[in-house]
């Protein structure tokens, strides 16, 4: 094995993901690792596509968005890819601003509700008191 390659176990390993969900990209050819056998080695190519996976699950992209992505970044893509690749990052930002605002209403309700409770722990009477 070329000191560039790592095995199934450690391409698991270093991003934190089951070997469930390795096999899975692989069986929806996001990534493509060498074979000897029944053994799985990735190299450079391999991690670095795996980082954008991961990135782009993390944007809240699908997968087959990340698909047309990782084409963009496997190929130095056209002007048309480009805009497209724009466009989709564009829509997410969009997604994710709506998230971020209902996460902060979300907070401020629980924090409210917090407080209701905290003083109306405060008015009852100790246990054990009349």
């Amino acid at each position: 094995m070329p000191d560039d390659q790592i095995s199934f176990k450690e391409m698991c390993t270093r991003f934190d993901v089951t070997p469930r969900t390795l096999r899975y990209y692989e069986y929806i050819e996001l990534l493509q690792p060498r074979r000897e056998g029944r053994a799985r080695f990735y190299g450079p190519r391999e991690v670095a596509r795996m980082t954008l996976i991961l990135r782009g699950r993390r944007f809240g992209f699908s997968l087959e968005e990340i698909r047309q992505w990782l084409q963009i970044y496997d190929k130095k893509g056209s002007r048309e890819q480009y805009q497209v690749w724009i466009d989709m990052a564009e829509r997410q930002l969009a997604v994710l601003d709506g998230q971020i605002a209902d996460l902060r209403t979300a907070r401020v309700d629980l924090d409210q509700l917090r407080q209701t409770t905290v003083a109306e722990l405060a008015r009852m009477a100790p246990e054990g008191d009349p």
